[in-house]
């Protein structure tokens, strides 16, 4: 199991507010483009050289809670409270798909380079494996009963998570067999979810708590709380959206007082610091 693991928050964050709910930012990896969406229907392309807004997709009937960039192509994923994935192109701005299928809201989105290339999650409790190139439905999985919130793909690995209000599922790319539940007890809303190379998980709730996870036993190995901004109600605690850097050993949320935080590795936690006692229960594989 990856050791090393205990995240603290790095002092001195620069804290960056805004003036609207920012549901979903991307960084591309081949451009010098940023992407941010929010609860005002809109999506903005940012230029990181200029410092300016270069691009606005519209299209979005209601507010827009996660987006995604392709890995290869020049394509841009879009979900919100109007129920559709909305595929985009970057440079012109055009609408290439709606991706259309989904009974409420579309709250998480990935995608990758192989089938299935997009798939989403909804708060009607399904997630969707899409075909990109016909923009047509190859599988839906129904194994949770409570809206799909989150999601994350393994790096590295043909994996990927989903959280909901009953728990914490993993499955296989490409045909979405399920492994098993991570036997969440974080006992709040999980908006927002990351994993690294080495496997480490973190899963952030409504409630500001931050917990980490192995991502081959399921075993939750740290829990944390964020630390609301001065002058922030304690309600305000609430984390939407993780990511790690490049480097795996740094992690950034965007939270509900309106601010980015950064997290790092605590390079003095040692097995004795910090101790593992992990015995896996029985029903791990229980569906």
């Amino acid at each position: 199991m990856w050791y090393g693991g205990h995240f603290v928050l790095i002092e001195d964050n620069a804290y960056c507010q805004y003036l609207f709910f920012l549901s979903g930012l991307a960084v591309s990896t081949r451009h010098t483009y940023m992407f941010s969406a929010g609860d005002d229907k809109q999506v903005k392309c940012w230029d990181l050289e200029q410092n300016k807004v270069i691009r606005s997709y519209h299209g979005h009937l209601s507010g827009v809670y996660c987006l995604a960039l392709h890995p290869t192509l020049d394509v841009l994923l879009t979900g919100g409270r109007d129920s559709v994935c909305r595929v985009w192109d970057i440079r012109t701005k055009m609408q290439a798909f709606a991706l259309s299928g989904h009974d409420s809201t579309v709250c998480s989105v990935f995608t990758r380079p192989t089938d299935p290339q997009v798939v989403t999650g909804s708060h009607d409790t399904t997630i969707k494996f899409w075909d990109l190139r016909y923009g047509k439905t190859l599988t839906t999985i129904t194994h949770h009963k409570k809206s799909v919130r989150a999601m994350a793909l393994h790096p590295t690995q043909q994996s990927f998570a989903s959280a909901s209000a009953d728990n914490i599922k993993k499955f296989g790319l490409p045909k979405g067999e399920f492994y098993h539940n991570m036997l969440s007890q974080q006992k709040t809303i999980i908006n927002a979810m990351a994993v690294n190379e080495d496997g480490v998980m973190a899963t952030g709730g409504d409630n500001g708590s931050m917990w980490f996870w192995d991502w081959k036993s399921g075993h939750n190995f740290q829990q944390s709380q964020t630390i609301v901004q001065p002058g922030s109600l304690d309600s305000e605690a609430g984390i939407y959206a993780l990511s790690y850097d490049v480097t795996g050993s740094r992690l950034v949320s965007c939270e509900a007082d309106k601010t980015i935080k950064m997290w790092k590795q605590d390079e003095t936690a040692t097995p004795e610091s910090h101790p593992l006692n992990y015995k896996p229960p029985k029903d791990l594989r229980r569906f």
